[in-house]
């Protein structure tokens, strides 16, 4: 079902034009840049006017002459040199909620043409606690998975990890110093893995020797000598499971744990495929595939360094490879810090050049950094690097201070309390996330994020849970869900936002932007208070306008928990505050 307003006047117009022997192509409606003057406009009589040898305005007449016959429209006039204003009937807004809310998908339309869509979000790095700067990543891609699965297409989420480079041997050359062998890896937690990196990141800046000799463990581990392989895997399944603890408290969910050590024995092939087609050359001892420079350098990949490992895109490129192979992936979108854009920009020209995913859409979304009340990347007090499991803590002991005691309130022990101090907070960070456009960077503000008001994921959260409230004293007065009815300019303003769901969600998807979902939750939210406060429900004594705007308001309720939930964020049945 397909229940946009956008959509259904946009096909009117269409059969209006083709009736009227007019280039339907023409025919597009927007929503009104004056909503004081009408619900929609139609500028096609002005861009047919030059290759019809017309007058505009005259077009434009013959136009809303035929669309005055459409009984949905209340009002048709032309303005100005020849736009055309549409007002839409209350009855017509009125039958589009109604079926709305029979619909399990809220009216939202289903794509024609499912594809097989691979995300690749997250990209944690093994061995290393993760900070705040990973949390755009896992909360982005969470989102456009949902919103991808929600319209129809198969979605495949993949972590990527980084857990086959350099850092790992490091980790090993630092345990191998400290021990004398590898003998005690397995007894070691990722607090203690971190503690090695970070020893051993140091020890390689200030020392060759260490330097090479990390870079001769690393060798060995990716060239599968035993002893190496076994600790590997046990820094890889420890680095895991701490990956997967920051990701369930964040409800970021992935159906592939891959990483770059699955796509090891791909690049064997990808190189071999590379001279095969006569892309590869060595350029100072290692071997390169060019690419075009258009209008801007563009640096070689490198297939094999000097040293005789892979170069650092390769991984990429065979992980391309697996994923159409495997999944027959047609569409494979990347949500990593945009700093990589120079990256990506290589691998797909060098799997273009292979010719290894023909046909394939691909596209890396590049987002903004994190950042703290001074505008440079968030840190701790001291100024140290965030990481995501402090900022989830932080987050939570603000949210709590807000809260009512356990057993202050009846029904809300300790466990309540807390499981609703978990929705709040964690969809406070998302939403502070989300509301941003993917390639801006933001400021994470402590004490705004959680607020009640404002553009807050609580405020979105409270709206909901004061719309479950009157649902729940309308059954103890036997209200029930009545006919929608249109009748009061508030009313109007709502059911008219309600109706443009289908239109924020197809952009949300087409943009790969959840912004846009969170900004129409966000207003959706503004004009139901509006129409709260304009239009009593529980206190009307009409009762055909009360069951009516009761409705209403179920309607909105279900768009905000359905909004809510393709940001990645739970929506509690009730709020509480502290008194």
């Amino acid at each position: 079902m397909n229940l946009s307003l956008d959509n259904i006047i946009n096909e009117k117009m269409a059969n209006v034009f083709t009736t009227l022997g007019l280039d339907a192509n023409m025919a597009f409606c927007k929503t009104s840049d004056r909503p004081d003057l009408s619900d929609f406009q139609c500028n096609g009589a002005l861009a047919l006017a030059k290759s019809m040898h017309k007058n505009p305005r005259e077009i434009a007449m013959m136009i809303a002459n035929e669309l005055q016959k459409d009984n949905c429209f209340d009002k048709v006039s032309v303005d100005g040199p020849g736009f055309l204003n549409l007002s839409l009937n209350n009855d017509f807004i009125a039958n589009v909620l109604q079926k709305m809310s029979t619909d399990n998908e809220l009216g939202v339309q289903k794509i024609t043409n499912p594809q097989t869509v691979v995300l690749d979000y997250g990209g944690p790095n093994a061995a290393k606690a993760m900070h705040v700067g990973h949390l755009r990543a896992g909360v982005i891609g969470e989102s456009v998975r949902r919103i991808e699965k929600f319209i129809g297409n198969k979605v495949i989420g993949d972590v990527h990890l980084g857990d086959w480079g350099t850092p790992m041997g490091m980790i090993l050359a630092e345990i191998v110093r400290h021990d004398g062998d590898l003998s005690k890896t397995e007894t070691y937690d990722i607090d203690q893995i971190t503690e090695f990196y970070k020893q051993a990141t140091i020890r390689c800046k200030e020392d060759e020797e260490a330097k090479e000799n990390a870079r001769i463990i690393t060798a060995k581990m990716q060239d599968g000598e035993a002893e190496y392989r076994k600790a590997w895997q046990h820094l890889r399944k420890v680095s895991i499971d701490a990956i997967k603890k920051n990701y369930d408290a964040l409800d970021v969910n992935f159906d592939l744990w891959w990483g770059e050590s699955d796509a090891h024995e791909m690049s064997y092939k990808i190189v071999d495929l590379a001279k095969e087609k006569g892309l590869a050359e060595m350029d100072d001892g290692a071997l390169i595939m060019r690419l075009e420079e258009n209008n801007k350098p563009m640096p070689p990949i490198i297939l094999i360094k000097r040293d005789g490992g892979f170069g650092y895109q390769i991984t990429d490129i065979a992980t391309i490879k697996r994923r159409v192979d495997e999944f027959q992936a047609k569409e494979i979108y990347y949500f990593v810090d945009q700093r990589q854009s120079l990256h990506f920009e290589q691998v797909f020209q060098a799997v273009e050049k292979l010719e290894i995913a023909p046909g394939v859409k691909m596209k890396h979304y590049g987002f903004g950094t994190v950042n703290g009340a001074d505008g440079k990347p968030f840190k701790t007090r001291d100024g140290g690097v965030m990481t995501l499991e402090n900022l989830i803590k932080l987050s939570k002991d603000r949210v709590r201070e807000s809260m009512p005691a356990a057993g202050e309130v009846e029904g809300y022990g300790a466990k309540e309390i807390e499981n609703l101090v978990n929705q709040v907070a964690i969809g406070a960070i998302k939403f502070q996330d989300l509301k941003n456009n993917t390639a801006s960077g933001y400021i994470f503000d402590l004490d705004d994020f959680a607020k009640f008001d404002g553009k807050t994921g609580p405020y979105i959260q409270y709206a909901i849970a004061r719309i479950n409230s009157i649902l729940r004293k309308a059954a103890e007065k036997n209200l029930t869900i009545g006919q929608i009815k249109v009748q009061l300019a508030e009313e109007r303003d709502l059911a008219l936002k309600l109706a443009a769901l289908n239109s924020a969600i197809w952009r949300a998807h087409n943009e790969k932007e959840p912004s846009i979902i969170a900004d129409y939750a966000y207003t959706l939210a503004q004009v139901f208070s509006g129409f709260y406060n304009a239009a009593p429900i529980l206190s009307e004594e009409n009762k055909e306008l009360a069951t009516s705007r009761l409705a209403i308001a179920k309607l909105v309720r279900n768009t905000l928990v359905l909004l809510l939930n393709l940001l990645g964020i739970e929506a509690p049945e009730v709020m509480l505050k502290k008194a």
